[in-house]
């Protein structure tokens, strides 16, 4: 996309009443409504699969095939979601992602069986692969950068705390009202964001249509396949790792030539010439490793407090809620805090904080005062949210609006396949604690397979922090107004 092309973009879009700079954080709160109603269906139904599997006449291990087809779904086609974007204009992609969701939540509440249940969630995850990158798209190209900091706060949380409030969120709908109406209370949601959306966002394309890659999204399609089967495997309790370092390797192949492809290709769906920020770069790289540890937390916290302390699970969702009550306090200091120390000496001490909050975990014990507990985990929950918002921010500060479309592209296929290791490396942690537990004779400390878990979790953090410190101090400083002196 060319600067002129930009520049007619950016003229459309102030020339429409749609599009107009006072719906700038209307147009946030939409994406991030929907992209909270996206996240959540895939975690919100953990908690349901039993009476879900009843309905169906299977077991709930059969149904786990539900969530696993969503996911799936979401990381193969998220990379073509950017080319698709600037091929049918973002407000017509972004309500027909809507649309898509809305109607197969719809009918995945009206299933009667397996079949028609899984082929509903593969069509949610069309929808989703859609709605999520486009609508971070339409923000970024509609915030001045000075507001920029506001807007991926309010666009991060949904991540944040849809991992945490899901399952407990299920449960409460499972109990008092049906599993159905996980799904029904979707539709009205939907249809009332479709119609906000028409509104709200300007419908800008490029004038130059560049074509399809074929070959880009069959190898980052396989990539990403083969990626988040391995890492699923990986993640089980009984592991056949033959199969999951076949796909691995597959996997790993298939990126490499997808890489390839894109460098030498003439139009390739994803262009990487963003990576030659040095923000970008970073936040891909040492970001990516932050990312996956911050998915890993909401996966271990609740098996530690359910079957390492013998908490039950209502006991245990009110913990870990903790979490969540740190991530919103920390939302409004969030832009304050960035602007006064800048993004590097801030996200290097916060780097810090968060590794520390996670070794914090490893402390914990039955006996632990629950104000205690609770206290660690809202602390951690703020240094997180920090963290999250601060690299989601400094990815897109300094890349020129004519790589944002690509650079979108690439950090929302970097979030999907870090969500996917999150678990996998919670997994493995976990069991690399069983197996420390054993060798030590440690094994009748209550929890300990998971606390030593969260050692090992807060030491991958902590490797996170080094890349950071390879940012110019003044990185970002066009967002943070934060120049350096």
């Amino acid at each position: 996309m060319s600067r002129a092309d930009v520049n007619q973009a950016t003229n459309s879009q102030q020339n429409d009443g749609a599009g107009h700079s006072p719906g700038i954080s209307a147009m946030a709160l939409l994406v991030a409504g929907a992209f909270f109603m996206e996240f959540l269906d895939g975690t919100v139904i953990a908690t349901a699969l039993p009476d879900m599997a009843h309905s169906f006449g299977v077991s709930a291990v059969d149904l786990n095939i539900g969530i696993s087809a969503y996911l799936l779904t979401l990381a193969v086609l998220i990379p073509a979601s950017g080319w698709i974007a600037e091929r049918f204009g973002a407000r017509n992609v972004f309500s027909a992602a809507l649309l898509i969701f809305t109607l197969s939540s719809l009918f995945c509440g009206l299933a009667e069986n397996v079949t028609e249940f899984v082929a509903m969630r593969i069509l949610q995850g069309i929808g989703g692969a859609m709605m999520v990158p486009v609508g971070r798209l339409v923000v970024l190209r509609s915030t001045p950068k000075d507001q920029l900091i506001k807007a991926i706060a309010t666009l991060t949380w949904p991540a944040l705390v849809a991992p945490i409030l899901g399952p407990p969120l299920g449960g409460f709908i499972t109990t008092y009202a049906s599993w159905h109406w996980i799904f029904f209370i979707n539709v009205p949601l939907g249809l009332l964001a479709i119609v906000v959306a028409w509104r709200l966002i300007p419908n800008t394309t490029t004038t130059a249509k560049q074509p399809f890659d074929v070959k880009g999204f069959i190898a980052m399609g396989a990539a990403m396949l083969c990626l988040m089967i391995g890492l699923e495997l990986c993640s089980q309790q009984q592991v056949n790792f033959a199969d999951a370092l076949l796909l691995l390797a597959a996997g790993g192949i298939a990126l490499w030539l997808a890489v390839r492809h894109l460098i030498s290709a003439p139009f390739p769906m994803i262009r990487l010439s963003s990576l030659r920020v040095n923000s970008f770069r970073v936040t891909m790289r040492g970001g990516f490793i932050f990312r996956t540890t911050i998915s890993a937390a909401p996966f271990m916290l609740p098996l530690m407090f359910q079957v390492g302390f013998g908490l039950n699970a209502f006991h245990s969702g009110m913990l870990v809620l903790a979490v969540f009550a740190g991530n919103l306090m920390m939302k409004p200091a969030t832009t304050p805090l960035i602007r006064h120390f800048g993004f590097r000496k801030l996200l290097l001490v916060n780097g810090l904080l968060s590794a520390l909050s996670l070794l914090a975990c490893a402390f914990l014990t039955p006996s632990s005062p629950v104000m205690l507990t609770m206290l660690m985990l809202f602390w951690g929950g703020l240094c997180r949210s920090m963290q999250f918002t601060g690299i989601s921010t400094l990815a897109f500060a300094e890349v020129p609006d004519s790589q944002m479309s690509s650079a979108n592209t690439l950090f929302s296929t970097s979030l999907q396949l870090a969500a996917g290791l999150g678990v996998t490396l919670g997994a493995l942690s976990i069991r690399a604690g069983e197996f420390i537990a054993t060798e030590a004779g440690l094994t009748s400390v209550p929890g300990i397979a998971f606390r030593l878990g969260f050692v090992i979790i807060a030491l991958v953090t902590a490797l996170a922090v080094i890349d950071i410190a390879r940012l110019a101090p003044d990185a970002g400083s066009i967002v943070s107004r934060k120049a350096q002196k």
